[in-house]
């Protein structure tokens, strides 16, 4: 019988390094054809991913996956918020015809939270309203046309393959002006530049974009016809950049069918295919047409698989044993769950990882859904497994291949509980990636690929792992990328 691993029960060994961790690069591949700045991915839970953490996380470079229980237009919606909030260019803006009223004009305006909008005729560029066109106009002429007070002339108009970010700023300040129209060859408008969006393009150099300059996202979809392929439909036709087909166990013949015809209809569809454990669950997975497999069976926080199923592999020899035959194939390996600590990220990708989904750490912070509660003085956000009664009893009873309506039938795989409030995920990634690179310069790796392929480990003892925390001490000031969770050691009376 093979012994297997998990990341508690191992350490990376430090060798000889000429790398100081700032130099250390980030860049890895999510699949082969998208690249990411930081080796992140943020869980397709419902506690963890909507378009809020989305956007900042691909900010920061690396990539979000919106989960699904949400109905097909909601989970439409939370892609298409990210997709829209971050483009020097915005393409196909929202536009107005100018034979409507200045009332629905506004609504629109206020609708997006746009403070201007092109005005277009048959498609025709003839005009823009902003707030300043309408700012004066009273209560009783609310009714008068968009065509009798938008600005007409003296418009300033741009072709996309003739500007860049630098040159469309350049315009704006000459015309003291906030928006640039985007036009083609017919006058047709096609986009729209603003200052602000330049400036929050500019902001985040190292967000993950896609070749439209918009920050990338990926969506969980499920299997069958109704919550796989026209779920899946509906989500390319918003322009995701990866689709993840997400169940509890991969290695099932809907999932290998589902993804069959995903690339059978859309053959440019970067997808994603999991949960796995196994060379042979992998083997399957890259024969139907996957672009990354996702490894992790029962590793998460809040997962209770191993226990209720008695079925799972240990993560570190999971992603080890699975990125075998990932190397061979030329596809890309996600480990998904058992991340503690900033130390389990660089382990998992030197078993051979190339990216890793993060749930319970990212749970905690304000971009994350829900509200903060307090409890005991102290502030939490609520988090709960997609195999918890309640997340099944939303919509995720399919990811475990149960049916969601017969709810006391319902045999959980998670649990729900809360997470420490930790303020903005800005700082929560900064302090993963900081002990990422610093793994790197113990173990002397200039880049990902070289952490992948190089890292020697040794197995530890209970003593080891006890050793290897703050130990022999009352800790008085917390760090921000630590927290021992001995239960031992919990003072809660709950």
């Amino acid at each position: 019988m093979e012994a297997c691993y998990s990341f508690d029960d191992i350490l990376l060994l430090p060798a000889y390094s000429n790398i100081l961790p700032c130099d250390a690069d980030t860049k890895t591949y999510l699949t082969n054809n998208i690249e990411l700045n930081i080796p992140l991915i943020s869980s397709a839970m419902d506690t963890v991913t909507e378009s809020g953490f989305a956007i900042a996380i691909a900010q920061h470079g690396g990539i979000g996956c919106i989960h699904k229980n949400l109905s097909i237009d909601e989970q439409v919606l939370e892609v298409r918020r990210v997709k829209k909030y971050e483009s020097w260019i915005v393409y196909n803006p929202i536009t107005i015809s100018p034979d409507k009223t200045v009332a629905e004009a506004i609504s629109l305006m206020r609708e997006h939270n746009y403070s201007g909008i092109p005005v277009v005729d048959q498609r025709k560029l003839v005009g823009i309203l902003t707030n300043r066109d309408v700012r004066f106009i009273e209560d009783q002429n609310m009714n008068v046309k968009v065509s009798e007070v938008m600005t007409k002339d003296k418009l300033v108009t741009v072709r996309e393959q003739g500007v860049n970010s630098a040159s469309a700023m350049k315009l704006l300040h000459e015309n003291r002006i906030e928006k640039l129209l985007v036009v083609d060859e017919n006058s047709c408008c096609i986009g729209l530049i603003t200052v602000k969006d330049i400036e929050k393009y500019n902001r985040y150099p190292n967000s993950c974009k896609d070749s439209k300059g918009r920050l990338r996202v990926a969506a969980a979809i499920g299997t069958g016809k109704k919550d796989g392929i026209d779920r899946c439909e509906a989500l390319i036709g918003e322009e995701v950049d990866v689709v993840v087909v997400d169940t509890a166990h991969g290695h099932s013949e809907n999932v290998i069918n589902t993804i069959r015809e995903i690339k059978k209809m859309y053959p440019n569809t970067q997808l994603i295919g999991g949960n796995i454990a196994t060379k042979e669950a992998a083997e399957a997975l890259i024969d139907a047409g996957v672009d990354a497999v996702k490894v992790g069976i029962g590793p998460g926080s809040i997962c209770t698989t191993r226990i209720v199923t008695g079925v799972g592999v240990p993560q570190f020899s999971a992603i080890k044993n699975v990125a075998e035959v990932c190397r061979a194939r030329n596809v890309r390996l996600i480990a998904d769950g058992g991340v503690k600590y900033s130390g389990d990220v660089a382990k998992a990708i030197a078993a051979g990882a190339d990216s890793v989904m993060i749930g319970s750490i990212f749970a905690g912070t304000d971009e994350s859904p829900g509200e903060i509660i307090m409890y005991k003085g102290r502030a939490y956000k609520g988090y709960r497994g997609m195999g918890s009664i309640s997340a099944m009893k939303r919509g995720s009873a399919s990811r475990y291949f149960q049916d969601k309506d017969s709810k006391l039938k319902l045999v959980p795989q998670g649990v729900e509980g809360r997470v420490p409030f930790k303020g903005p995920a800005s700082g929560v990634i900064h302090q993963l990636i900081g002990g990422l690179q610093a793994a790197m310069g113990y173990t002397g790796n200039r880049n990902i690929e070289e952490m992948k392929k190089n890292c020697k480990f040794v197995t530890i003892t209970a003593s080891g792992l006890r050793e290897s925390h703050a130990h022999d001490i009352v800790i008085t000031q917390e760090a921000p990328n630590y927290a021992y969770q001995a239960s031992n050691l919990s003072t809660d009376s709950e």
